[in-house]
Parts: structure tokens; C-alpha cells; sequence
């Protein structure tokens, strides 16, 4: 995989990868600060398609803005062309995983001839804050003011994150066979595991935790003008996406498919083979 500096629109130094494949253009926007790595298959460089990505402002290689208020979904919105625009691409099929599926949704609004079609993994179409905490029976009313809250212990719990939240099934449910499932299967893929793992320890945390309050003011979205091909994936037991918030996202989306799981938040991990049957879904759906 090779990297290469791209400058976004307003002047932002952004660290960007391709798999340097040959296919079909797919662009991928992650998880916040999540590498390349967590999408074992599809970023490969067999996987028959071009990938390109970047990291998050702030985040890995790429820089801060100067004004550390251009962190908005609007502004990943705007790495994502630069990124195409530097890659070549006029268009692509876009992946988007947790404030991924935000920035995905909002370049297919912007610039629907940019996109293709639309993988949405884990995530919702805007209002992110409004589903988080939804499988542990926390009023809808609550969860944006919970979310601020526990954001405060990011610089504390955040190296622990991926396996003490987004990886734990609701209370409820964590005793269960298939919520046991999930987190066995991440580890059946431990190197890009830890990759994940090693690349979320090496963040700051109180950069990470002023990007997740910028996520917090991403309203939700009108995707009923929507008009590419449009598949989710949710997690069952992700406790940061409600799967009911994902159900009601695919059907605002015209003709959305929606696949179900028994995952956690990481659903790329768990599922490499689902992600690389939906994408080839959409790219046949876009042709």
C-alpha cells in the first residue's frame, strides 16, 4: 500500500493510501482513526479494486488544521474529494464505517456524481450521538448529553476503547452464543486486529475526543434524494449503532438494502467475507 500527501481545500496536509490495485475505484472512509488495516480484504492489493483513504485530520499522518474548528463532517466531506481528486477519480464506490457513513452520505448528496453506489457499515446517516448507547436501553432523550459526557474520559479510557466498548455486546446479551461469536471472530484475524489495536493507542486522546464532539453537531440527514445503489450492515450487538437507528436509515434511503449481523461496532473485522460480498453487490449495481 503506498501513501502520498494531498492538500484539502483549506490547505490541510492529509495523509492518503491506495492499495495500488487495479479494478473498480472504491473509496473508503473509515472509522475515526481507524487504519487501512481493518478492512482485511478489501484494502488488499488482490482485491480486485482500487482503494483509496485517508486519515482523519489530526489523526496518523495527516496534519491538524489551522483552525482547529475545520473538523466538521463538512470538512471530511472535503478531505474525501481531494482524495479522489488526487487519486484521479471521478467517481467511486464509497465505503463508510461509524463517521464514515456520514461522510459518505453527505459527498452522495453533494456530489451524487462522485458516487457510485454507497456501502454504510455501522453508522447512521447523521444524528450519530442520538443512537449511541441505544442497546443499553438508554432514552433517546439522554444519549447526545451521555455522549458529550463520557467523551471527557477519552484521554483516559481511549487505548481501551476498541475492546472495552466497541467491542462488548449490550449487558443483556453478552452471555449469549452469537454476542460470543462476534469478538472470537475479530480474533481470527489478529494481525489486522492488532493493527487497529496499535494504531488507536498511538492517538491523542484530547484530539480524538474534540473530533467525536464535532461528530456530535452532524444533525441527521434528508437522504431521500439519495439515488445510487445503497446497502447498510449493522451490527446486532454494536453498542454505539442502535441496529434499530440503521433499520430506520434504510428505509429513508429509496430502494436501501439492509444486512444484519451478529457483530459488534467492528464489523469489518468480523465479517471480511460480508464486506466483500456488498461491495461487490454495489459495484455490479452501479455498472
Amino acid at each position: 500500500m503506498s501513501t502520498r500527501v494531498v492538500g484539502s481545500g483549506d490547505g490541510t496536509r492529509l495523509r492518503a493510501w491506495c492499495n495500488d490495485g487495479v479494478g473498480p475505484a472504491v473509496l473508503l472512509c473509515n472509522g475515526l482513526g481507524a487504519p487501512p488495516e481493518a478492512w482485511p480484504r478489501i484494502t488488499a492489493r488482490g482485491s480486485g479494486y482500487r482503494v483509496v483513504t485517508w486519515d482523519q485530520r489530526g489523526l496518523g499522518g495527516s496534519k491538524r488544521p489551522a483552525d482547529p474548528g475545520r473538523v466538521r463532517v463538512e470538512d471530511h466531506t472535503e478531505d474525501a474529494r481531494a482524495v479522489l481528486d488526487a487519486f484521479d477519480m471521478p467517481s467511486a464506490v464509497v465505503i463508510g464505517w461509524s463517521l464514515g457513513v456520514n461522510v459518505a452520505f453527505e459527498l452522495a448528496l453533494e456530489d451524487p456524481a462522485r458516487v457510485g453506489a454507497v456501502l454504510a457499515v455501522a453508522g447512521i446517516p447523521g444524528g450519530s450521538y442520538s443512537s449511541l448507547f441505544g442497546a443499553f436501553g438508554v432514552p433517546r432523550r439522554m444519549r447526545p448529553r451521555m455522549g458529550r459526557l463520557s467523551s471527557r474520559l477519552l484521554p483516559v479510557v481511549g487505548p481501551l476503547l476498541p475492546l472495552l466498548v466497541a467491542s462488548l455486546p449490550p449487558a443483556h446479551d453478552l452471555w449469549s452464543p452469537a454476542a460470543v461469536r462476534g469478538p472470537a471472530q475479530e480474533a481470527a484475524h489478529p494481525g489486522a486486529l492488532w493493527a487497529v489495536l496499535h494504531e488507536f493507542a498511538r492517538h491523542d486522546w484530547n484530539w480524538y475526543r474534540h473530533l467525536t464532539l464535532a461528530l456530535a453537531e452532524h444533525a441527521p440527514l434528508d437522504v431521500a434524494a439519495v439515488c445510487c445503489p445503497v446497502t447498510f450492515v449493522a451490527g446486532r450487538y454494536d453498542s454505539l449503532v442502535h441496529v434499530r437507528d440503521v433499520r430506520q436509515a434504510a428505509r429513508a434511503v429509496p430502494g436501501a438494502r439492509l444486512r444484519e449481523v451478529s457483530a459488534t461496532h467492528f464489523v469489518p473485522l468480523q465479517f471480511p467475507g460480508v464486506m466483500v460480498e456488498e461491495l461487490a453487490r454495489l459495484v455490479a449495481a452501479a455498472r
